[in-house]
């Protein structure tokens, strides 16, 4: 019977395939390498690096779930961006968004400085992309939707539609929402790549990749590339991963639903100059959010009103978030993305994305929603009112804001 429904096929893909004893969840492989079943005939796999029947389960669910042909699963999420960029030449161009994650952007800056590719930066919010998009015609247009870590969004149908009438290729990092809240290849996207460090595996201990294709003909270059420079992820974080996609959309649904929670109360609170959030109305995206996305995602951002000494007071006041790069574990995360995951940007480039020195991006685990809100009130009153720290009264003014969800 074929699975239709997203959470029966992440949690029921690849039980009981295992043919030798019945085992419900498939067996774990490591062996680097597999016999020959004789002279010159291999079997399925022969080398670890070329293939592994735990990464073709992982590769296969996450393709299914995007509604791609192909997955290839890498060591890293950076290994998967690093993948899609094999396809260029010297001469090509990827055009990318003003305000990608730090990383994507030092590799591709990187490999332009060698000479490998070229690269131009637009801002996708603006109705004046599309026609630079005619007239640079990339090779490989590259979005980010919502981007990190202010939550912009870009129109997915809009740029497929104006890329592939200039030939270009479109890819899509859709590690924030997962393919839980949001399919790009649904709109034509040609590449999706996650980090399934991030929602997929949802628990903070594996590190790894995917790239998932709409057709079979670019999944299967991709895979020779993958193979080619030895970046194909390992069998035990294939594991790893493929048990954390049990329960993707399970957990999607509490982050999501803190989240919300959280940007309502912090858009009330009066120590906060501006929230990222679409799911808010206020966001100018939400229309977009809901046309094309299936939630709004446990992602949160915003800016404190203060300096960078009151937002490095704040952020290590919290006690119920954990100072940290990285996000879509189980447990609540807060970061300073100037300081840390956007470090790596020039710090002209990075001011031009929105990433402040007061800006602020939590990823919100699925905890008690009200030990996540007390948290971050406790922190505010560390930061902002003197009287606290010295032991005096709190302020109940953020408290008496808080709305009424739960």
């Amino acid at each position: 019977m074929k699975q239709n429904k997203q959470t029966t096929l992440a949690v029921r893909n690849g039980i009981t395939a295992d043919k030798h004893h019945g085992a419900v969840v498939p067996p774990l492989y490591l062996s680097t390498t597999y016999s020959f079943a004789d002279f010159d005939k291999k079997r399925d796999y022969d080398y670890g690096r070329s293939g592994n029947p735990n990464r073709d389960i992982l590769a296969d669910t996450l393709a299914k779930l995007e509604g791609g042909e192909k997955g290839i699963v890498t060591a890293t999420g950076m290994a998967a961006v690093h993948l899609c960029t094999q396809i260029l030449t010297p001469e090509d161009t990827i055009l990318i968004p003003h305000d990608c994650y730090g990383g994507s952007y030092r590799l591709f800056t990187s490999l332009e400085k060698r000479g490998l590719l070229k690269v131009a930066v637009v801002d996708f919010t603006q109705a004046s992309c599309y026609e630079q998009i005619k007239a640079i015609k990339p090779k490989l247009v590259w979005i980010e939707t919502p981007s990190n870590p202010v939550l912009r969004l870009t129109d997915i149908a809009k740029v497929v539609e104006v890329s592939h009438s200039v030939g270009a290729l479109v890819g899509a990092d859709n590690t924030f929402l997962s393919p839980a809240l949001q399919n790009p290849i649904s709109f034509g996207v040609d590449i999706v790549i996650h980090s399934t460090t991030k929602y997929i595996n949802g628990h903070s201990d594996v590190v790894g990749g995917v790239v998932i294709t709409r057709t079979a003909e670019l999944g299967e270059e991709l895979a020779w590339w993958a193979n080619n420079i030895g970046i194909t992820g390992a069998p035990f974080d294939a594991y790893l991963t493929l048990r954390g996609i049990r329960t993707l959309n399970v957990r999607i649904k509490q982050h999501q639903e803190n989240a919300f929670a959280i940007s309502r109360y912090l858009e009330t609170c009066e120590h906060v100059e501006k929230v990222y959030y679409p799911g808010l109305e206020s966001h100018p995206q939400h229309d977009l959010a809901k046309a094309q996305q299936k939630g709004f995602g446990g992602m949160v951002s915003f800016s404190i009103k203060g300096t960078i000494e009151d937002t490095a007071k704040f952020l290590t006041s919290v006690e119920q978030f954990s100072l940290a790069e990285s996000l879509g574990g189980v447990e609540s995360l807060i970061c300073h993305p100037a300081t840390m995951t956007h470090a790596g940007m020039a710090p002209e480039a990075r001011i031009k994305a929105g990433v402040n020195d007061t800006l602020i991006r939590i990823s919100v685990g699925i905890e008690d929603v009200e030990d996540l809100i007390a948290d971050l009130e406790q922190a505010f009153a560390k930061t902002i009112n003197k009287d606290v720290a010295a032991g005096g009264e709190k302020s109940t003014q953020c408290c008496a804001a808080r709305p009424a969800l739960w």
